[in-house]
């Protein structure tokens, strides 16, 4: 069986987005550590400026421990409508070169130029000619990864952040891998890299000597998937508008959540990461699941399910708040939260309601 045939993929993130856009209009913020967020006493931080990761503040910290990190932190309440539409105008931009744009988030896609509309033939100076755009039009900076799969193109884009690129040639992936702490790794989270380190497995190299029946074995369905990108792999294309059969987020937090109110603000940026996909995309989804890891890693989920879909934020959160009322009391701290959709549909065709379509 032949290899698949090269691709070239880039992964375009903006740097620090929400903090970038609250410093890019109000010039009394630049220079100055922002986070984006509630300043209250059981707030969280939902992004960091460049200036304030520099004192260890990051996002989906409570804001208490934010500011005992960084006295000097300016909080500035979100403005998600804005950040909506500076997302607009990037993804109008990412149009110009390519329709396979695969968004992430509201700051992140993958864009397969391969065969593009610029008909340039290199796609480190089709990430270039983007991130000047984008600079131009918004007066915000993006960095990016260039490779030939999603995999690379991912990790390549942290690595000259904020406001580069690198690229990862088809010559380069196995070493550029290889040397990579397995925390690095996208799709590769802290409880899974710890286990990996209690195993002995601490880089890509060390990764690529386990044979996949014991990866299996340890990890369940992903143990392939780990298998695969040790060895730089990675076939999954760039596909647009896809329909997922579920959309979700989930904060690993800095200190266990203990109270009710706790957990209504640990769940509030899951909660608008997800409605912001529902909007962008026109979907519906039927059930909301609320994930819960307590602070021993003992996992929960709680489910609830409408008939005709959920078609607004409120509802959302309502039902987000009726699953978190029926976990009290709580049997110890919480330090993961997760809200997923489920049972998707176009909201076009859902009960004749349609979701606004943000991009």
């Amino acid at each position: 069986m032949s290899e698949p045939a090269l691709r070239k993929i880039i992964h375009l993130d903006m740097d620090a987005f929400y903090a970038s856009v609250e410093q890019r209009d109000n010039p009394e913020l630049r220079g100055r550590p922002v986070a984006v967020g509630g300043a209250r006493e059981r707030g969280v931080v939902a992004a960091a400026s460049y200036e304030a990761r520099q004192y260890g503040v990051r996002s989906a910290m409570p804001s208490s421990t934010a500011l005992r990190k960084c006295p000097e932190l300016v909080f500035v309440p979100p403005r998600f409508e804005v950040y909506k539409e500076v997302s607009r105008q990037i993804r109008a931009i990412f149009a110009e070169y390519t329709p396979l744009i695969e968004p992430v988030s509201l700051d992140e896609a993958y864009l397969d130029v391969t065969h593009n509309l610029k008909d340039v033939a290199s796609a480190t100076q089709i990430a270039r000619d983007i991130r000047a755009k984008i600079l131009a039009e918004t007066h915000l900076t993006a960095s990016a990864g260039i490779s030939y799969n999603k995999f690379l193109a991912k990790l390549a884009s942290d690595y000259r952040k904020p406001n580069g690129q690198f690229v990862v040639r088809p010559a380069q992936g196995l070493a550029f891998v290889e040397a990579l702490a397995v925390g690095q790794f996208h799709g590769v989270g802290p409880v899974t890299a710890a286990k990996m380190n209690q195993l002995g497995i601490f880089t890509g190299a060390d990764l690529r000597e386990q044979p996949v029946e014991f990866l299996v074995q340890q990890f369940g369905k992903a143990g392939r998937y780990y298998f695969a990108i040790a060895r730089a792999q990675d076939h999954r294309p760039v596909v647009a508008d896809r329909l997922r059969k579920s959309v979700g987020s989930e904060t690993t937090f800095a200190q266990d959540l203990h109270g009710f109110q706790d957990l209504l603000a640990g769940l509030r940026p899951s909660i608008e990461e997800v409605w912001e996909y529902c909007q962008r995309t026109g979907i519906l989804g039927r059930t909301i699941t609320v994930k819960v890891k307590y602070a021993d890693f003992q996992q929960i989920t709680r489910s609830r399910s409408t008939v005709g879909g959920i078609a607004s934020l409120a509802v959302l959160e309502r039902l987000c708040r009726e699953i978190v009322e029926a976990l009290f009391p709580l049997p110890k701290g919480v330090r993961l939260l997760g809200v997923s959709l489920s049972n998707l549909s176009n909201g076009t065709a859902a009960a004749g309601r349609q979701l606004p379509l943000g991009l």
